[in-house]
């Protein structure tokens, strides 16, 4: 059932309708001026809005343009002195459809369903991309107080973001929730995972492409830039770009233009950028596989998220949120977690981040036949055992010397003795972890 304001000057007209719309099971509430429809909508809420373009006083145009600047709900326009360029400033200025009179009563319901069937998905998605948003913001360490704060002064502003953080962290939930938060919010947010996009296709998925640009390219593509035009585009994994691609992406941000693959006529667009990596970028650029000149276009806002150890007490809190999660979308009861079983959850190292806790807890809550997780239910990896307790009476360098030496081994460990994937997954380079194992005394053993 759905509230509706009727605004038409023609008594008639408002009983007609309203008294159809109220057969159908919804209230209605009735003016018969611009100024009262615009009192009533300041005074009350509504699910959809019948309005008249010809109105005393106050016009249904400027009528329009003040409630969907005051984010009204769907609004359909009725008018019985219509022509096309009425219908069609109608609908620029944001109205969800226009009926001419005589109304069809029975397309007027018609109509009313679908812009409330449609209001509804809208809302749907937005409290989908709310709970997606929650996932990260739980909790109420130091470290996220300092993130959502962040967020919340970037997102208003169409300036450029840079977030870095390790895989799993929750990057793609930032770049959603900063989305979300900006006046952009309504338009779309296209995202590029630029790591899984072989280079040879990268440029016609940024930027599109013509009919016959090339082999395979049997019709016209619009890219992912294009297709971002009014909202936000997200360049996921953008160190793994090419450094050719990195050039012509370059452009784009400096000049708001680009051409497709194949084509000649430049296409201009209105698009928010936010990229995103696990790398460091200065170190890539030193190495020369990414490009300065776009390091700092992008760099405007940097975000850092934080890996999940370092908000140990942010875990449990995670844990009990993805919990009743996983029980609201079964149906099923929840289970809870014992004070031992969230105690090895807060000791774990979580090289996954937020991720792996949440296939943790998904696991814990599909399989577990009890109500209670104890903690021999929660089986972890030891990839992110915690290291062991270093001794009190060390001095910072030799405190900092034996954590490097244990992670260094754990992880030799975790890659069966191999330097160049152990480097890898440190970020560092082969020649530096062999200097460091020379210095800490240690010996590789390959199995």
């Amino acid at each position: 059932m759905a509230k509706i304001l009727i605004v038409d000057d023609e008594q008639s007209i408002r009983t007609t309708l309203a008294k159809i719309l109220e057969d159908e099971g919804h209230r209605t509430a009735l003016c018969d001026s611009g100024e009262e429809a615009l009192a009533q909508f300041a005074r009350d809420e509504f699910d959809l809005i019948v309005l008249d373009l010809w109105l005393p006083g106050v016009d249904g145009m400027t009528v329009l343009e003040r409630l969907r600047s005051a984010g009204a709900p769907p609004v359909i326009v009725i008018s019985g002195h219509a022509n096309i360029d009425t219908a069609v400033r109608a609908t620029r200025l944001g109205a969800y459809d226009f009926l001419e009179k005589p109304l069809s009563l029975e397309r007027v319901v018609l109509t009313i369903n679908h812009a409330l069937s449609d209001r509804k998905l809208r809302d749907q998605v937005k409290d989908l991309r709310r709970q997606v948003s929650e996932e990260l913001l739980v909790g109420e360490s130091e470290p996220m107080k300092t993130l959502e704060q962040h967020i919340r002064s970037a997102a208003p502003s169409n300036s450029r973001v840079l977030i870095t953080g390790e895989n799993g962290s929750g990057k793609e939930i930032v770049a959603r929730t900063l989305h979300r938060l900006s006046h952009r919010a309504e338009q779309a947010f296209v995202d590029v995972n630029c790591a899984a996009i072989p280079e040879e296709l990268i440029e016609s998925e940024l930027f599109g492409h013509r009919k016959g640009a090339f082999t395979g390219a049997i019709d016209e593509r619009k890219g992912k830039f294009e297709l971002a035009d009014g909202g936000t585009l997200f360049l996921d994994e953008v160190a793994d770009m090419s450094v050719r691609t990195q050039a012509k992406v370059l452009r784009v941000l400096q000049e708001q233009t680009f051409q497709k693959v194949g084509g000649q006529q430049p296409i201009t667009v209105d698009v928010r950028v936010i990229a995103a990596t696990n790398k460091d970028l200065e170190a890539e650029i030193a190495r020369g596989t990414f490009r300065d000149d776009l390091y700092y276009r992008l760099n405007v806002i940097p975000i850092a998220v934080p890996p999940l150890r370092a908000r140990a007490n942010d875990v449990v809190l995670l844990a009990e949120h993805f919990l009743r999660r996983f029980a609201a979308e079964t149906g099923t009861p929840r289970k809870r977690l014992s004070s031992g079983a969230a105690t090895k959850l807060k000791g774990y190292h979580w090289p996954g981040n937020v991720r792996e806790l949440r296939n943790v807890i998904e696991r814990l809550a599909i399989l577990l036949r009890g109500d209670t997780i104890e903690p021999e239910d929660v089986q972890l990896g030891t990839r992110g055992a915690a290291p062991a307790e270093i001794a009190s009476d060390l001095t910072l360098k030799e405190a900092r010397d034996a954590f490097e030496k244990q992670y260094i081994l754990s992880r030799l460990r975790e890659f069966a003795g191999n330097v160049s994937r152990t480097a890898d997954a440190l970020g560092v380079e082969r020649s530096n972890l062999y200097r460091k194992l020379h210095a800490y005394g240690i010996t590789v053993e390959r199995p």
